[in-house]
């Protein structure tokens, strides 16, 4: 029953009808029994910034941060998070006593996915395809974390590539690579790569006969991550399988990403598997 002391979360992006986060977090916080409720709202470009107060205004415990506003909210806020700030774009943000703090879950939530297959990035070569905002974050914490890593992208976006790879260079002190994203240069990084993730959106619904890498590239001793959710099992994570590597859902990536903007709010421990579950649920819708 919502009441004057129901706590609110929610998403301010533009789209948000496809959203799997209020599936998500309404059935963790039915979950854990707290007096919560989340709640997807649309935000023009316009308004970005009388959304931000309204936030405040409103006494809205938090809200998940999705496209086009991931960096133009950044100035908007009272403090960032260091690895959000690092990578450029927050996801999260946390709305303590009025003062709006942003983070990046996106990338830990990446991290906490390939962490929980028992895969550690450190010193493994990582070919990474895209160089928009999904790749950014996980390029930045699969570095911090040790990783090599060589980013490909469509010949349309290479100075995307060129300029996240300078960056992570920058930041790390650790030569990273921008090729174009083309069969000969996915068949070389491939042969000596360690993990595989695909940061575009090739292959999503309901363009799920698309894959970015053809099968014939793939091969055993690969990890294989995918962070297109829709569909669950994608046709490249498929043909990984088939290639005998291991694969890691994008679904993952969605539900750790939320599991800890959740815990952030609450201070409640996510209900992962519960989460997990409504999120399938509401792909299936």
């Amino acid at each position: 029953m919502i009441s004057g002391k129901t706590r609110i979360c929610g998403l301010i992006g533009d789209p948000v009808e496809h959203s799997m986060s209020p599936a998500m977090h309404n059935g963790a916080f039915k979950n854990k029994e707290i007096d919560y409720v989340y709640l997807p709202f649309r935000v023009e470009k316009e308004q970005l910034g009388r959304a931000i107060e309204g936030v405040r205004a409103l006494n809205i415990r938090g809200v998940n941060v999705t496209i086009p506003h991931k960096v133009a909210v950044m100035p908007l806020l009272d403090e960032l998070d260091p690895l959000a700030e690092r990578i450029g774009a927050v996801n999260t943000i946390v709305n303590d006593d009025s003062v709006l703090k942003g983070y990046n879950t996106d990338a830990r939530g990446f991290l906490k996915a390939m962490l929980e297959q028992g895969i550690s990035p450190k010193a493994k070569k990582v070919v990474i395809l895209g160089a928009g905002g999904a790749s950014r974050a996980i390029s930045f914490i699969l570095a911090e974390r040790g990783a090599n890593l060589v980013i490909l992208n469509r010949q349309l976006e290479m100075d995307w590539a060129v300029e996240l790879a300078s960056n992570i260079s920058r930041a790390f002190g650790r030569e990273v690579k921008a090729l174009e994203l083309n069969e000969q240069n996915l068949a070389e990084v491939l042969r000596k790569g360690d993990i595989l993730v695909n940061a575009t959106s090739v292959g999503m619904s309901p363009n799920t006969d698309e894959t970015p890498v053809p099968a014939r590239l793939l091969k055993a001793d690969l990890v294989v991550f995918d962070i297109v959710y829709n569909p669950v099992k994608t046709r490249l994570l498929t043909e990984a399988a088939d290639a005998g590597a291991k694969t890691i859902s994008g679904l993952e990536m969605l539900v750790w990403q939320g599991a800890l903007a959740f815990e952030m709010w609450s201070g409640l421990k996510a209900p992962l598997e519960i989460m997990r579950k409504a999120a399938i649920r509401a792909l299936k819708k």
